[in-house]
């Protein structure tokens, strides 16, 4: 799935409740986590869920990101930013304002505040790599 696919998909929905159902599908598809890598060290701390991360870089300097969480509606936030950061290098990461992509599929204006600040959190510990 790429970034346009995920854009289209949301913008083919026109209500909320059809883009919350669609975002805990793709929370599914998260690769499973490993409960080891479940510690302080992995946590990511400004979201109201528990939010873990781990990243391996390849032989070109590409990132693989891995995301768990305790709720459903943030492992599908988590799987977009998957899909956003994934097989990119440390400048490609920078230079992408993964929300304006939320603002394009329609999520950012029904996020709550608290889940607002998680993603942040998140993207912003994505992008000091």
């Amino acid at each position: 799935m790429t970034v346009d696919d995920l854009i289209n998909n949301f913008n083919m929905m026109e209500e909320w409740e059809d883009k919350y159902s669609y975002l805990i599908e793709l929370g599914r598809e998260l690769s499973p986590f490993e409960a080891k890598n479940k510690t302080d060290e992995c946590r990511i701390y400004g979201c109201s869920s528990s939010v873990w991360w781990n990243y391996k870089v390849d032989e070109n300097g590409k990132y693989r990101f891995a995301f768990d969480s305790d709720a459903l509606i943030v492992k599908g936030l988590l799987y977009i930013l998957t899909v956003i950061f994934n097989e990119k290098t440390v400048s490609e990461i920078k230079a992408i304002n993964a929300m304006e992509i939320f603002d394009k599929m329609g999520l950012s204006r029904h996020l709550s505040a608290q889940r607002q600040v998680g993603i942040t959190s998140v993207i912003s510990k994505i992008q000091s790599i």
